[in-house]
């Protein structure tokens, strides 16, 4: 069985924009009416974002809400196995991934993803896929680089690429001083890896991108554009 992931860096129900985006997640579980689960993490489980998913999933998927802050759910695997796409919302990276190794969330997911349980996310929630990526976590404002991601697919992740000031100087900055090749992907922009491999990136808005940022032998960094499709 196949594995995906959909790695969004930005836009999508939260912000009340590219319903197109949400619809492609929704296309991998290959059913008419698939189960899907929110997990808001990194914003503190906020009951204003679980209502935004409820009315944004309404008729076009069975919802549900995976709360970790005041958690009501006990067998985290019996559950996830219920899900066909598991949507994973922004805001801290550094605490997502804090909380959800307290409860051994990380390891449920892997297992659920193993599966074929669809994950996609948006910022915060795109960055946990990757074993590196960068972040306002410590500071907002800024975009530091983290390490200790989930690792599950290769590269970094740099979501929000030319949105938010900080985000492509500092990541270009970081490529230059080793970080490794990263993904800098724009608002509206959604990356598809199948079985840990990229296999294309969709956009919801006509100006948006995606690039790869890496660094040449002789140490300048480029930007590599990807082939986006537009929705």
């Amino acid at each position: 069985m196949s594995r995906h992931v959909v790695a969004l860096g930005g836009g999508g129900f939260l912000s009340g924009s590219d319903p197109a985006l949400d619809d492609v997640v929704l296309s991998l579980a290959e059913v008419d009416t698939p189960r899907v689960c929110y997990v808001g993490t990194a914003s503190g489980d906020p009951v204003a974002n679980d209502d935004r998913f409820l009315e944004a999933f309404a008729g076009r998927a069975r919802t549900s809400v995976l709360r970790l802050f005041d958690r009501e759910v006990a067998d985290l695997d019996t559950f996830l196995a219920e899900q066909d796409v598991v949507y994973v919302g922004g805001g801290s990276t550094v605490n997502l991934l804090a909380v959800w190794r307290a409860h051994g969330l990380d390891r449920a997911l892997r297992r659920a993803y193993e599966a074929g349980v669809v994950m996609a996310g948006v910022s915060a929630g795109a960055n946990c896929w990757f074993g590196r990526s960068t972040t306002d976590s410590w500071l907002l404002g800024r975009a530091d680089g983290l390490t200790d991601g989930l690792g599950w697919l290769p590269g970094g992740m740099c979501p929000h690429y030319r949105s938010e000031p900080s985000r492509r100087p500092q990541l270009l900055e970081l490529v230059a001083n080793g970080f490794g090749d990263t993904y800098g992907v724009d608002d509206g922009v959604g990356l598809h890896f199948t079985d840990e491999q990229l296999v294309g990136a969709v956009s919801a808005r006509p100006d948006a991108r995606a690039v790869l940022v890496g660094r040449c032998e002789g140490g300048h960094v480029v930007e590599d554009e990807l082939g986006v499709r537009r929705l």
